[in-house]
């Protein structure tokens, strides 16, 4: 299959096309910079220049004779929420979705994709204390959440084209961005523990996962509208800073109150102190098996500990 990949560069962006990659598929990926993507992705990747995002559609020879896109534009949320960073964050997903959809209007049929998959997030549902959340939930009503219920409106509109799949991610596991790499520094120095408290679960979920559900998404016919992207088996913050803790043989021992979030991130620690319980339902009704269920094997992968 010919499957275009925007945000290429990105973290699940390279993680998704090394996979289709492997699979034999013909990657195209949409980059702001197409130098620093050749030099990233490889010979085998054919790469165009999406330079604005929020200005100008991405260019129809990208789109054209792909039958599928995967859409992972967008400013990164794990940051702290000054106004700036609202707009730009709310730009950055709402806008590159709306031109990426418009541009699928202007294909002859022929040369549409029959599939978009959209990256979007939990953050959709808002704090839902221990309630195991399902697709079917409705929506939050803090800021993440109405940016995420826009976001996947705009997507919603390339159903008249296109199959569309908004893939609801949690908290991805990687040493090499997110929310683990924060935690990695502390936790080493043995000064890690669990943060407010630690009730409140962390849907987090395996790079390698994420990258297997979008290719899955996007090449089964059987999955559409949202699906949440989280592995099976959410734990609480305390439950995951102890199986943390345990794979780098360091104590769990330093509790970080909330009060220390907010001097830091401001009001996008909310989504750290509060969480989601969201169960990957459909994806899982469709066939999708996981390969990281439990999350002290899947952080043992991820950083390379046996």
């Amino acid at each position: 299959m010919r499957i275009l990949v925007s945000g290429a560069t990105g973290l699940i962006g390279s993680a998704t096309c090394k996979l289709l990659a492997a699979r034999g598929d013909q990657v195209v990926a949409l980059s702001r910079d197409s130098g620093r993507a050749n030099a990233q992705l490889g010979a085998g990747v054919e790469v165009h220049e999406w330079r604005s995002p929020t200005s100008e559609p991405p260019p129809p020879a990208a789109l054209e004779g792909t039958d599928a896109v995967i859409h992972l534009v967008g400013e990164p949320i794990g940051q702290r929420w000054t106004s700036k960073a609202k707009r730009e964050v709310r730009a950055s997903r709402l806008l590159s979705t709306r031109l990426l959809v418009s541009s699928l209007a202007t294909l002859a049929e022929k040369d549409r994709p029959r599939t978009l998959v959209c990256q979007s997030a939990v953050g959709y549902y808002g704090p839902r204390g221990d309630e195991e959340i399902g697709e079917d939930a409705p929506p939050g009503n803090d800021f993440l959440a109405g940016l995420v219920a826009d976001w996947e409106r705009e997507a919603e509109a390339a159903r008249q084209y296109a199959r569309v799949v908004c893939t609801r991610t949690g908290v991805v596991l990687s040493p090499r961005g997110g929310a683990l790499a924060k935690m990695l520094p502390p936790f080493r120095l043995g000064l890690g523990g669990p943060i407010a408290g630690g009730r409140q679960y962390v849907p987090w979920v395996h790079l390698d996962d994420v990258a297997a559900a979008l290719v899955f998404s996007a090449t089964d016919g059987g999955v559409t509208g949202p699906v949440n992207l989280t592995a099976p088996a959410a734990v609480t913050n305390r439950e995951f800073s102890r199986a943390l803790a345990k794979v780098l043989r360091r104590p769990a021992l330093v509790p970080v109150p909330a009060v220390a979030l907010w001097v830091l991130y401001g009001q996008m620690s909310s989504i750290v102190v509060t969480g989601q319980r969201a169960v990957p339902a459909r994806l899982q009704e469709a066939g999708f098996q996981f390969r990281y269920n439990e999350v002290e094997p899947a952080l043992r992968d991820v950083l390379s500990v046996p």
